[in-house]
């Protein structure tokens, strides 16, 4: 028998299921009873299990089992955190399963490790899944009745001080219906004061202006009924394996939160978000009232290139060829995109409803080609900040959203999008700050969900000269993941900047570096924190089509193998990773944002011996002095203030977890939200324009000589319309001269004219053409790594360019 080759995220290696074996029957599994089958909404009592899905259930148990990082067995207490996962993933708000209902299943919540694995046919027994979603279906269709009624009513007060909870992930579901349709008429009643408030309030020249237009009623009324509708809509849709990713999904995290079961659909999303390729025709699409709408355009994609297709057209109806279409209106979004994507060279035509003529119908034939998602992929930007002394500090930032590195596609291989990599992509970046004699260089790991363990290893060599990056433990006991190269590509100032989003591989890259003391960490209190590894398994090998008919993918297990550590001995499970230097954001005090501690069943690891390193000692002899100097910054900067009002405001909200159902509190909260960042936006324009030059560097700037286009940022948050004969006061700011139509770029000087550079001065007003500012938080670790740099250019570690 052959067995699959899987792939690792945040990831060791390729692991090989070697001698895995099913129980085909347990003596001590006891027979259990099954209730009847609960009523069902119209149709939905015919959805029952795929002919594979049994042994898909049966299977996946069993890997887990076998395979997980706890060698749990599947008894009572997995059973329970099964069946409450589940209900959690179709019910999240606890506002539609009665208790009546819980109690009617409450017998599966012990017994659900009997139907999934105690069978003697090597197949688990579904019924379990399909019997609780279509009641669910029963209490969703009576949510809907309800609201509806309520909308033809119309009789909304929102003059009393009624409050809303903002999360009910954790309460109690509702008693019984009449307790239930209280929750459905309060949550309504906030979705309709939402939408009235988003009606009759306007912003005029920083003014909060109300009017409720005459048609807002009936607006509303409509908004919310399709709202509804369409919520309903998406689960009426499911199919079996809807339900089996589901069903599945509540037992993989009853093991822990990073284990899932993907079926085919979610298999084909993941391998994309890894690979930053499909093949498809590079069309962006959304789901707007049932139908599928085009939102973008990828340049250089089949459908840019067709000419034949625009933003808002609709698409109706997909062919495969020379096929019958399917129509597509109302379809779930995600259906529809699987049946756009296919195989690279192969024609999909698709019929339009073009968003100039509704009751047109036109047919656009469409060859799929490989599509990249490049602004998923590593950038960067150099940036010049004076030094004082008539010279500049180059900087380079490398902002890297993942960690990406091929997958899946091994079936055929001629269908395989062209691989990309972390490490290269970020090598060539590196290549080209030092080609442009960059001073020092931050990474820009903020948000990194992490991806490829792998490519996490062969990043972080980069910065490194040899010896281990990350250590994981299983079952076979300790390994260690080393440097693959010997050698280090950029050996000067380094730091790396992360948050509450930074997770995974991140965290490894983050934590070797630190633990080099290579580079000094800046950011949130700490990281996400999770300190395991997964195996990305294909179940192909084990699940047999049962019939003919029968799907041949039965979707891919991602299940916890490892644990990884620091070189250090140290988890980063739960504490993740420490920065050097802790700024303010208001990430670290929102409750909403979710760490390793907070979601349900994660792992607990205990340490670790060291592994053997040799420090590089470039941080620690400085940390004191830098974390003075960025303290004695942050207690005096504005954007930083503005970042403590912020969280003041965060604690606030956190701890009353309410919202108001007052309709005059919720315009005054507005209004004093627009006063202060009316007043924010005018502190913002009057500062003097900055005196920095930011050039953004893609992947294809990186093998190009010279740099870019630089891009400008003058300070100002607000258009402004002004004469060009009072410019007297203006520096260098970057303006755009606007003339019959035509947009001209030119800086405007102190000269009595009113600027110098392209197009034509001779008109009577400018536009002030507005770019952001640096966020706070990169602005402050660049002054940072200016301040490291003197401090390494005193004690002879570097010299400057």
């Amino acid at each position: 028998m052959r067995y699959p080759k899987t792939k690792t995220f945040i990831i060791v290696a390729p692991v090989i299921l070697l001698g895995i074996f099913f129980i085909a029957s347990c003596a001590t599994c006891q027979k259990i009873t099954l209730p009847a089958t609960p009523p069902a909404t119209a149709g939905t009592d015919r959805l029952v299990p795929g002919p594979n899905d049994p042994r898909i259930g049966y299977v996946t148990a069993r890997l887990l089992e076998q395979y997980h990082y706890s060698h749990r067995p599947m008894d009572a207490d997995i059973s329970r955190k099964f069946f409450d996962g589940y209900l959690d993933s179709l019910d999240s708000r606890h506002e539609n399963f009665l208790q009546t209902d819980l109690a009617e299943f409450s017998h599966y919540r012990t017994n659900l490790d009997k139907l999934t694995v105690g069978g003697p046919d090597g197949v688990a027994n579904l019924d379990p899944a399909f019997q609780i979603y279509r009641r669910f279906l029963v209490r969703l269709q009576e949510h809907d009745d309800y609201v509806s009624a309520l909308l033809k009513k119309d009789h909304f007060k929102f003059n009393t001080d009624d409050r809303i909870a903002i999360d009910r992930r954790h309460a109690p579901y509702p008693k019984d219906l009449t307790e239930a349709e209280a929750l459905w008429a309060q949550q309504l009643k906030y979705d309709y004061l939402m939408e009235k408030l988003s009606q009759e309030i306007t912003v005029t020249n920083g003014n909060l202006v109300v009017k409720l237009p005459k048609t807002a009623a009936t607006n509303i009324t409509d908004t919310l009924t399709r709202r509804y509708q369409r919520e309903l809509h998406i689960f009426t849709n499911w199919d079996s394996t809807d339900v089996l990713q589901s069903y599945l999904n509540g037992l993989t995290h009853a093991y822990d939160p990073h284990s899932d079961y993907f079926n085919p659909e979610h298999a084909a999303d993941f391998s994309i978000n890894m690979n930053l390729s499909l093949f498809g025709i590079g069309a962006q699409l959304m789901e707007d009232d049932g139908y599928c709408t085009i939102t973008k355009l990828l340049v250089g994609g089949p459908a840019d290139k067709s000419k034949k297709l625009r933003e808002k057209d609709r698409v109706v109806a997909v062919a495969q060829g020379t096929n019958q279409p399917v129509n597509v209106v109302g379809m779930e979004l995600g259906k529809v995109v699987q049946l756009i994507r296919g195989t690279k060279g192969t024609e999909v035509r698709l019929t339009i409803s073009p968003a100039d003529d509704r009751a047109a119908r036109k047919i656009v034939a469409l060859v799929r080609d490989e599509i990249k998602l490049d602004d998923q992929a590593a950038r960067a930007k150099l940036i010049e900040i004076p030094d004082g002394q008539g010279g500049t500090n180059r900087l380079g930032v490398i902002d890297l959203p993942s960690f990406y590195a091929p997958v899946g596609g091994e079936a055929n291989s001629q269908d395989q999008a062209t691989p990309k990599f972390t490490s290269v992509d970020v090598a060539k970046l590196v290549k080209k700050l030092k080609q442009e004699r960059v001073n020092g260089i931050i990474l820009d790991l903020r948000s990194n969900p992490g991806g490829s363990l792998e490519e996490a290893v062969k990043f972080t060599s980069l910065f490194i000269k040899d010896g281990p990056v990350v250590q994981a433990r299983s079952d076979e006991g300790v390994t260690v993941d080393s440097d693959p190269n010997p050698g280090i590509l950029y050996d000067g100032p380094l730091a790396v900047m992360i948050n509450r989003y930074s997770a995974s591989a991140s965290e490894i890259a983050a934590a070797a570096l630190q633990d080099y003391d290579r580079a000094f960490i800046v950011g949130d209190s700490s990281s996400f924190g999770k300190g395991t590894v997964q195996s990305l398994n294909q179940l192909r090998p084990f699940v047999w089509p049962a019939t003919p008919t029968a799907t041949n993918d039965p979707g891919e297990l991602k299940v916890t193998i490892r644990a990884f550590y620091r070189i250090s001995g140290a988890t980063t499970q739960f504490r993740g990773v420490v920065p050097d230097i802790i700024l303010p954001d208001p990430l670290d005090f929102n409750s909403d944002i979710e760490s390793e501690s907070t979601l349900d069943n994660p792992l607990r690891l205990d340490p670790i011996p060291a592994a053997q390193y040799e420090k590089f000692n470039l941080v620690q002899p400085y940390v004191a002095d830098l974390s003075r100097e960025s303290a004695t910054r942050v207690a005096t900067n504005q954007d930083f203030n503005y970042i403590r009002q912020d969280i003041e405001e965060i604690k606030k909200l956190d701890a009353d977890k309410t919202i108001t159902l007052n309709e005059s509190q919720a315009i005054k909260d507005r209004r004093v939200n627009l006063a202060r960042q009316t007043a924010r936006e005018k502190e913002h324009a009057a500062r003097p324009p900055k005196n920095i030059t930011v050039y953004n560097l893609s992947l294809d700037d990186a093998g190009k000589s010279g740099l870019p286009a630089p891009v400008y940022y003058p300070g100002i948050l607000e258009t402004n319309t002004v004469s060009t004969t009072t410019n007297q006061s203006l520096s260098v700011v970057r303006y755009d001269l606007i003339k019959g139509g035509t947009t001209n770029t030119f800086f405007a000087t102190n000269s009595p004219s009113g600027g110098s550079g392209t197009g034509s001065f001779s008109v009577d007003t400018i536009t002030v053409k507005n770019q952001p500012d640096l966020d706070p938080l990169l602005e402050e670790t660049d002054n940072i790594m200016v301040d490291y740099i003197s401090l390494l250019m005193q004690h002879g570690v570097v010299t400057k360019n």
